[in-house]
């Protein structure tokens, strides 16, 4: 299950996975999506690699800021997913 982060200003959604366990290690998959005419851009990325495992769309500038995105807000993005979401009242 994904779920919502955020909505940036081009309306790329950035959404996360629950916390997966990968041979004792905690991991956290984000995904990037874009829409476009005819279909979406997207990326996504584990954590705590940083290794991009699906990139379609995006500029390698852009895949370099949300690079940048993910090491400022990893330990939230950890937080969040340990969580289940975000927890909005």
């Amino acid at each position: 299950m994904m779920y919502p982060y955020m909505t940036l200003a081009d309306e790329t959604e950035i959404t996360h996975s629950h916390i997966i366990d990968e041979n004792g290690m905690q991991c956290v998959e984000v995904h990037f999506e874009r829409p476009r005419e005819g279909g979406f851009d997207a990326a996504r990325c584990s954590l705590p690699a940083y290794t991009w495992i699906k990139r379609s769309g995006f500029s390698d500038k852009e895949i370099e800021n949300f690079d940048k995105f993910l090491h400022s807000n990893a330990h939230l993005l950890y937080k969040y997913a340990a969580a289940g979401g975000i927890q909005i009242a």
